[in-house]
């Protein structure tokens, strides 16, 4: 990425370069979510099919407080636009999480050896969406929860496909909730995805934040981000928002 925080496609996975007219016209997704103004063709043409909603999940609860989550699913930017588009979330931000502080810098953790992932914390209101609902988003639309320490083009155990549980009412229903995925046969492959106690969480560069929406023509996002929010509004309308 460079020091503006614009990721280069030919460092961080396998892409060539495009030319601005090239992201014109595949950010004919850009319109249907408020995002710009080109005309084209999506760049993904078919959203994933629907998982099971958890069997097992938080119960509602209007009087309860703001809860936290937090979830690593390959680059930030595109986690964090999902779930800023999806109801009952307060907040959504990019961060690191999994490793020590000292080392939660984008190019420390951009090394893959400090034990970081690229990670979003979730700030959501339990009276308006459940844990066990944004699981059902982060496995579906948000990331391929089968891909291995990379996703999509981006490689290196930073972009690891990772749940990292705040308390023991979130392990449950994440443990339940793979478990049954993987019960159903609901991918191809399987599900590749961590558990592991949230002991920390560090805030991204401020470049980092909201980059999606601040940045929604750059061919990077065109190709990796804008298809995941196309999926979100497809596939659960009752919580997709539109701004974000």
């Amino acid at each position: 990425m460079s020091p503006g925080g614009e990721r280069t496609l030919s460092r961080e996975g396998r892409q060539t370069q495009m030319s601005t007219r090239r992201a014109c016209l595949v950010i004919g997704l850009a319109p249907l979510l408020g995002l710009g103004a080109c005309d084209g063709t999506a760049a993904k043409d078919a959203a994933p099919a629907a998982l099971p909603d958890p069997t097992l999940d938080e119960p509602h609860a209007a009087a309860r407080a703001v809860q936290p989550a937090v979830f690593a699913g390959g680059c930030f930017w595109g986690v964090q636009a999902v779930f800023q588009h999806v109801r009952g979330v307060v907040k959504a931000t990019s961060g690191y999480a999994g490793g020590d502080a000292k080392d939660a810098h984008y190019e420390t953790v951009s090394t893959g050896r400090t034990g970081h992932a690229e990670a979003v914390k979730v700030v959501y209101d339990p009276a308006r969406v459940s844990y066990g609902q944004l699981l059902k988003v982060f496995m579906s639309v948000a990331h391929d929860p089968t891909q291995l320490d990379h996703q999509g083009p981006d490689w290196g155990s930073q972009y690891r496909s990772a749940i990292f549980y705040a308390n023991d009412e979130q392990l449950r229903i994440a443990q339940a909730y793979m478990a049954q995925l993987q019960a159903v046969h609901a991918f191809a492959r399987p599900v590749v995805t961590r558990l592991a106690p949230l002991q920390g969480f560090y805030e991204a560069e401020a470049y980092h934040q909201d980059y999606l929406h601040k940045h929604p023509g750059e061919p990077y996002t065109v190709i990796n981000d804008l298809p995941e929010l196309v999926q979100l509004k497809q596939l659960f309308p009752s919580l997709y928002r539109e701004g974000g």
